[in-house]
């Protein structure tokens, strides 16, 4: 390993080449109506280009702790961005949309296997004292990228076109790069552990078919009780439970889930889900609102969420800090509290209530947010030993978009079950009120199951201890 590492420019390196990958998530939502009718496909089919690219995020995150100890910072980093860099190039010059999807799950993979790439290395360089700043001002990152991306997709759409959205981000994934190529590292030591191929299809199977069974059932009008959707999950949840044990009688697991066997980590883990869950699903359940009895547009309903987005990113660095000067419990427990509260808030609402207010509570939201992911996660990561960092970052990330397809099904299935439920007790013809009290019904009934995974959440954060790295060695850096 380097003996001498420049920690800034390697953080700057990473934060470049994120903040590009990680906006390109959201960067196309906004224009899914726009390209529809450019390719002459429905609403199913677009939304392949937000299901798929989780879906490939989800596959590839449990292969990035073999990948991670099979080649260098350097080699892995530059090359998920050129990965990155030649799926953008092929969906700006998409001539038709099957090569637009294509390019568009190049691009996921690029972004899938970056994030637990940078993750571990932040890990290896700097001392669990210090972490969370650093965890922070990544997580700045992000928070900050998906935030503004709607909102940025809007301005590129209607003042330049489509394509655009993919063109903008060509020069800064190739600076990104030949930064990368003068300034980054090597961190850690390359082991080559041997490549289990059976668990890499369980996993892939398993992840694959849950991100998919999960989104596809919010979609359809079944449900969760389409033979489908049932026999995905449940081939799906086979398969995960078939990996598990394979990875437990490995020497060298795919995956090392024997880091639940560390409390604070599991801990943080299962905190980190619960928030994905609950912050995932708001985010598709509150335009939704907005736009239905609240009667705004899309993009007028994306300004006015946006606030909290960005309070969200901008308060990620400064929950970090705080993270390094009192702990966990600090920020868990009250953030948890709050999460609670702001949840029983939302199980209240109604087209009655002030916008003013609703966009503080939703700000409210967000900033508990910051004050539970990154601690939480960062915590657990902590008490890792570092031989399993590279397992440790692919399992959290594993389950974010995991978490993600999981909330906003649940969410988005109960807010349509309670509205069909209110409907069919009306009497007459249903009219426009009567849809409206529907949405409302059904959104209270949503939040009711956030208020119990909020609860959840709290009663674990009051067993959260700051956890102590066992194995640190320091790594000389420059100023």
């Amino acid at each position: 390993m380097t003996n001498k590492l420049n920690s800034k420019a390697i953080l700057i390196t990473f934060m470049i080449g994120a903040f590009f990958a990680i906006l390109n998530e959201t960067l196309l939502n906004i224009a899914l109506t726009e390209l529809m009718a450019v390719f002459h496909v429905d609403a199913p089919t677009v939304q392949w280009l937000a299901t798929g690219f989780m879906l490939v995020m989800g596959v590839l995150m449990p292969i990035s702790a073999l990948l991670i100890q099979w080649f260098t910072t350097r080699q892995m980093f530059i090359g998920v961005m050129s990965v990155f860099l030649l799926g953008t190039v092929i969906a700006a010059c998409a001539l038709n949309f099957p090569m637009l999807l294509v390019g568009r799950m190049i691009q996921a993979v690029g972004t899938g296997l970056l994030i637990p790439v940078i993750m571990n290395a932040l890990l290896l360089i700097y001392r669990p004292e210090v972490r969370g700043k650093i965890m922070g001002t990544f997580g700045l990152v992000i928070m900050f990228a998906p935030a503004i991306g709607p909102t940025l997709s809007g301005v590129i759409v209607d003042f330049l076109g489509w394509r655009w959205l993919f063109i903008t981000v060509i020069p800064f994934a190739v600076f990104s790069i030949l930064f990368a190529l003068k300034y980054l590292q090597n961190v850690g030591e390359v082991s080559r552990p041997a490549v289990d191929v059976f668990s890499i299809i369980l996993s892939s199977i398993g992840i694959g078919g849950i991100v998919y069974g999960f989104s596809a059932a919010g979609e359809e009008e079944a449900g969760f009780t389409s033979v489908k959707i049932i026999a995905i999950i449940a081939i799906s949840v086979i398969s995960v439970i078939l990996f598990v044990l394979r990875q437990l009688k490995l020497d060298e697991p795919l995956l090392d889930v024997r880091v639940f066997r560390y409390k604070s980590y599991t801990r943080g883990v299962t905190i980190f889900v619960i928030v994905i869950m609950a912050m995932f699903a708001s985010e598709i359940v509150m335009p939704m609102y907005l736009q239905g009895p609240l009667g705004f547009s899309a993009k007028a309903a994306g300004l006015l969420l946006l606030p909290g987005a960005l309070l969200n990113g901008l308060m990620s660095p400064t929950m970090g800090s705080l993270f390094d000067k009192y702990g966990p419990r600090k920020l868990i427990i009250p953030g948890t509290l709050t999460l609670v509260g702001v949840m029983i808030f939302f199980s209240g609402i109604n087209p009655a209530t002030p916008i003013w207010l609703f966009v503080l509570v939703y700000m409210i939201l967000m900033l508990s947010i910051s004050a539970i992911m990154m601690p939480a996660q960062t915590n657990g990561l902590n008490e890792l030993p570092k031989h399993l960092y590279p397992h440790g970052t692919a399992i959290a990330n594993t389950l974010q978009p995991v978490a993600g397809a999981l909330g906003v099904s649940i969410f988005v299935s109960i807010m349509t079950q309670s509205q069909k439920g209110y409907i069919e007790e009306q009497a007459g013809g249903v009219t426009e009120g009567i849809l409206h009290n529907a949405m409302t019904y059904g959104v209270h009934h949503a939040y009711w199951f956030a208020l119990a995974l909020a609860g959840i959440a709290f009663l674990i954060s009051l067993f959260i201890r700051k956890a102590i790295a066992p194995d640190f060695d320091e790594v000389k850096s420059e100023a």
